[in-house]
């Protein structure tokens, strides 16, 4: 080598050890990246992020947990909040004493009907609960210590006249203000009407099915029977040889009740 250049390389080299720039030293050293090991066999490799793109990314719906039910929930059948049989008590109607419950009501109705009014001349006789509950809901609204302006008295409007024959003919001393007993005198009054039209019309049968109407017009047992409650024997009696109920209209209510009554909430 010539010393001329002999002389750039010295010069070359004192340049990089006053700059600092070089692996041998210096005050100021540049930090050097250091590359990730590499993963050994025993450890999985890493997951490598995707490259972004200008496309949106599409929605991942996430699958549901296997723990949770696919079953579709129940729809909880909706309550009437208001009775859509529209029962009101007349305007000139009055209260008695402390209204009970339409639970405690409708337990005495039921038990009421469960009675055997005729257990030695006619057994079988049954008054079907279901008649005696509509008849009450028409007649009061299932209301204890209703007194009707006609004297009409608690859950099934029984009248004085009513009371006082049920009392002498079953000799028994019921009183319509208590609301068991007014159960009872209601129910027992279906029972004698029952069996009254039973023998004098169907050969003394007393069977109070609907199935045994055509209609609600119809002179049927159990039409009879709930015509009479409302208008009294004699002029069912009466209406027999027309073959016409005197009161349809309250007939069909009642029938009406039996099917579907808003005092099944209870």
């Amino acid at each position: 080598m010539n010393r001329r250049l002999s002389w750039l390389v010295t010069a070359l080299a004192g340049a990089l050890l006053v700059s600092g720039c070089g692996i041998f030293g210096g005050n100021d050293e540049v930090p050097v990246s250091v590359a990730a090991p590499l993963p050994s066999a025993s450890e999985p490799e890493s997951v490598v992020d995707p490259v972004e793109t200008d496309e949106p990314e599409s929605e991942v719906t996430p699958e549901p947990s296997p723990s949770k039910s696919k079953a579709k929930p129940k729809k909880a059948k909706p309550t009437p909040t208001e009775d859509p049989n529209n029962f009101q008590l007349p305007p000139c109607a009055e209260r008695e004493g402390k209204e009970v419950s339409k639970s405690k009501a409708k337990s005495a109705l039921v038990v009421a009907a469960s009675k055997k009014y005729w257990p030695t001349s006619a057994p079988k006789l049954k008054v079907p609960s279901r008649l005696v509950l509509a008849t009450a809901w028409h007649e009061s609204g299932w209301t204890s210590n209703f007194v009707n302006c006609d004297g009409g008295h608690g859950l099934m409007q029984v009248m004085p006249d009513t009371e006082a024959f049920i009392n002498q003919r079953f000799e028994q001393s019921y009183e319509s203000s208590d609301y068991k007993q007014n159960a009872v005198l209601g129910a027992n009054y279906l029972a004698w009407l029952t069996k009254a039209f039973g023998d004098s019309y169907f050969k003394g049968k007393y069977d109070l099915s609907a199935s045994k109407c055509k209609s609600t017009k119809s002179m049927c047992l159990l039409n009879l029977v709930i015509s009479a409650y409302n208008v009294g024997r004699g002029s069912v009696d009466e209406a027999w040889a027309s073959k016409e109920l005197p009161n349809p209209v309250y007939v069909n209510s009642v029938r009406s009740l039996m099917k579907s009554c808003y005092c099944d909430r209870y």
